[in-house]
């Protein structure tokens, strides 16, 4: 990366085009947001089977599959564009899905095992990305007020029985981010029901429904990785998980402050207290 680029990576308020490569769910539709406010054009890459249709409408952008890298270098460079934001969620491909081309297939070459975990393969493609003159920013660079805040969402508190498990679960979390698996996890009574997989958090949410113990409900725990890039895959929190949890019976959620992303911070609230469901962010070192 050279100076210049890295003079601008903490800053936004120069950038005139900014490309979208975007998944699915809610993000991508709050940068664009981001971008009308800023007066920054935005350019979409959209990808068959992840982004959501609408996310498109109205915008420059196009539409091509996961392992057409060359394609979207190319269409990135026609359109003058430096700075990127990778967004959303896309459901890990096979090899056979994928279909690299040879673009693809030489980053696959290069970074090899590095790119096996979830973290491990954006940060690689970071770096590739940087190799070939972009730039990578976090989505809560352009919306600041993303990032999930110290302390209670609402008006509902932690009880003591949720704190220890709360304890518990940063304990499970800490180790398994230096393995590269899962940003969550759901603990009742100091017992782990469930870690995050390939399936998300929602479907963490349902599965461990049929393992809950009698008395209060699990905690749900989400936090960024130890080592984890800060403009990448930041875990998320949003009304839809905040219901769900509600609907299966959670005691609360705890989300890692300031390394985290709050979408709807009112709506979450207010589902919170609605339900008697605490939503607090915390530090996973002091906690």
């Amino acid at each position: 990366m050279s100076a210049s680029q890295e003079e601008r990576l903490d800053s936004v308020t120069e950038i005139k085009r900014l490309g979208i490569i975007a998944g699915g769910g809610e993000l991508p539709f709050v940068l664009l947001a981001a971008c009308e406010s800023l007066c920054i054009e935005p350019f979409i890459i959209a990808f068959e089977g992840h982004t959501d249709s609408s996310l498109c409408d109205g915008y420059a952008h196009i539409w091509t599959r996961l392992g057409a890298v060359d394609k979207i270098l190319k269409t990135l460079r026609a359109h003058d564009i430096e700075d990127i934001v990778m967004i959303g969620s896309i459901r890990r491909p096979s090899m056979k899905e994928l279909r690299p081309d040879l673009k693809a297939a030489a980053f696959f070459a290069k970074y090899g095992a590095k790119a096996l975990g979830d973290d491990g393969l954006l940060s690689a493609l970071k770096s590739f990305l940087g190799d070939e003159g972009f730039i990578v920013h976090g989505v809560h660079k352009f919306s600041s007020n993303l990032l999930t805040p110290a302390g209670s969402i609402g008006a509902i508190e932690p009880q003591d029985e949720d704190v220890l498990n709360i304890r518990r679960g940063i304990e499970i979390l800490q180790g398994m981010g230096q393995l590269d698996v899962g940003q969550s996890v759901i603990v009742q009574e100091g017992l782990v029901l469930g870690v995050e997989a390939i399936e998300g958090t929602d479907a963490l949410i349902e599965r461990c429904y049929n393992l809950h113990r009698e008395g209060r409900g699990g905690v749900l725990i989400k936090l960024c990785k130890p080592a984890q890039d800060q403009d990448l895959d930041l875990p998320t929190l949003g009304p839809n998980t905040v219901e769900l949890a509600a609907r299966y019976g959670l005691a609360g959620i705890a989300v890692h402050q300031e390394h985290s992303l709050l979408l709807k911070r009112e709506e979450v609230a207010e589902i919170a207290n609605k339900h008697k469901l605490f939503v607090i962010g915390i530090d996973p070192s002091t906690y």
